[in-house]
């Protein structure tokens, strides 16, 4: 792994495209924080086959995770699936101008026959388009499937679903990209559980006081 290049040197086509990687993986890696055999990456080499790394030929999704990851100390640079012995289970591409045709060409090919990626998204942060695909095993390709506009799409993989929700993140108002629970809840970001946490301590300051309770001798 470390002897592989592990960036693609291919900059965001935008802030919105910055920040939506950066609102997918905050959000699960918090999720999956006590799993050890899950991995949640974004904009990350994946080396797929030995013989084409040779030729530095390698992936970077802008957001993925694998399941039932071998446990590793430290961080990766890149992940190498020969080494890992697990591919990515799931891939979410961001589409953009520069790279639409690619995404929905090349890398979905490699996604599909020779990575077996189960579950692939695309989403434009720009216009809010929004596709969903699975893994046909037999035939080796991904097939699109029905994306809700208000609830989105199920991900089996993962127990959650992704949909597209209007908000606010880092400051910058968009439609963003979420996971969401079985219950209809946002994963939340730092800044949500923060501002959760403060309402909670809110309420009940309000409760202790109108039970004639000094909330900060309590």
């Amino acid at each position: 792994m470390a002897e592989l290049p592990w960036q693609d040197n291919t900059p965001m086509d935008s802030d919105y495209h910055r920040l939506q990687g950066m609102l997918l993986q905050e959000c699960l890696r918090a999720y999956y924080a006590d799993r050890t055999d899950v991995f949640v990456g974004a904009d990350m080499a994946v080396y797929y086959s030995s013989l084409e790394a040779r030729r530095n030929e390698f992936r970077a999704p802008d957001f993925f995770v694998v399941l039932d990851a071998l446990p590793r100390e430290g961080g990766r640079l890149s992940w190498v699936v020969w080494e890992e012995e697990r591919a990515p289970s799931l891939v979410v591409e961001l589409l953009s101008h520069s790279t639409e045709a690619i995404d929905r060409g090349r890398k979905m090919t490699v996604y599909a026959k020779a990575m077996r990626v189960q579950e692939y998204y695309l989403f434009d942060p720009l216009d809010g388009r929004f596709e969903a695909y699975r893994l046909d095993m037999h035939a080796l390709e991904l097939r699109p499937v029905p994306v809700d506009e208000a609830t989105g799409v199920s991900s089996s993989l993962l127990d959650l679903r992704l949909a597209v929700v209007e908000g606010n993140f880092l400051g910058v108002r968009n439609r963003w990209l979420r996971f969401v629970t079985p219950s209809g809840a946002l994963l939340p970001t730092g800044e949500e559980r923060a501002q959760a946490e403060a309402a909670r301590a809110d309420r009940l300051a309000a409760k202790l006081r109108a039970l004639g309770i000094d909330p900060e001798s309590a």
